[in-house]
């Protein structure tokens, strides 16, 4: 059904990055609709294109940052995760759901691997929608410290879910299987959590702390 899609190493064909891309592109449009419709004023404004524009370019160009990367798959970025979970902290749920979903498809583009439909739906879409749960937090105190973690805990549990279903079937024969029911867990969340702890250590820096709330003032467009 994909092979027109994906060649036979798992990556994209020509008219599979043109779906992507234009997938991108779709979500990406939706996220901004979102965004218009949970203002203040129910409508699309310039300040949350850009916003959310500049917020989901910077995840990308940070994606490529890597401190390490894994022999599998995942890396340790710079603090890439947090301009999504920063959208959902400004426009809610919603937006931030949406711009995850438009950023895993960019994801996708920058590096596919594709082992079927729902891994891809695992690894690429679902993981990365799962950052705008950080949306759920923005109200309370310290929500954007709050939402980020839960953010990065939801978007393991996928990555998880797509080693169980997909990837232990292609590890080597010698390997224990008495590690299978944890190794998906242990190998998704070791990455995840050491961007995450180098993550919540850079945001609670009292000066990058005040910047960021700074941000989102201009994000939603109130005072100084």
């Amino acid at each position: 059904m994909f092979n027109f899609m994906v060649t036979s190493e798992g990556g994209l064909t020509t008219a599979g990055y043109a779906i992507a891309i234009i997938a991108g592109i779709v979500l990406f449009l939706a996220a901004i609709c979102f965004a218009g419709k949970h203002s203040e004023k129910h409508k699309l404004t310039t300040r949350q294109l850009v916003f959310c524009a500049v917020a989901m370019a910077l995840a990308f160009v940070t994606s490529y940052l890597k401190i390490f990367t894994l022999p599998w798959g995942g890396s340790v970025t710079l603090c890439s995760m947090l301009f999504i979970v920063l959208v959902a902290n400004w426009y809610g749920v919603g937006t931030g759901i949406t711009v995850g979903l438009a950023y895993g498809i960019l994801q996708f583009i920058q590096e596919p691997y594709v082992l079927s439909f729902f891994q891809v739906c695992c690894d690429y879409i679902l993981a990365f929608a799962a950052l705008g749960v950080a949306g759920f937090f923005a109200k309370q105190s310290h929500g954007l410290l709050k939402g980020y973690i839960v953010a990065v805990i939801a978007r393991g549990a996928f990555h998880a879910l797509g080693g169980y279903l997909y990837w232990m079937s292609y590890m080597p024969d010698n390997f224990p299987k008495s590690l299978t029911a944890i190794y998906p867990i242990v190998y998704n969340y070791s990455y995840l959590l050491a961007e995450g702890i180098i993550t919540v250590i850079v945001i609670s820096i009292p000066a990058v702390s005040k910047a960021l709330a700074q941000v989102k003032k201009a994000a939603l467009g109130t005072s100084l």
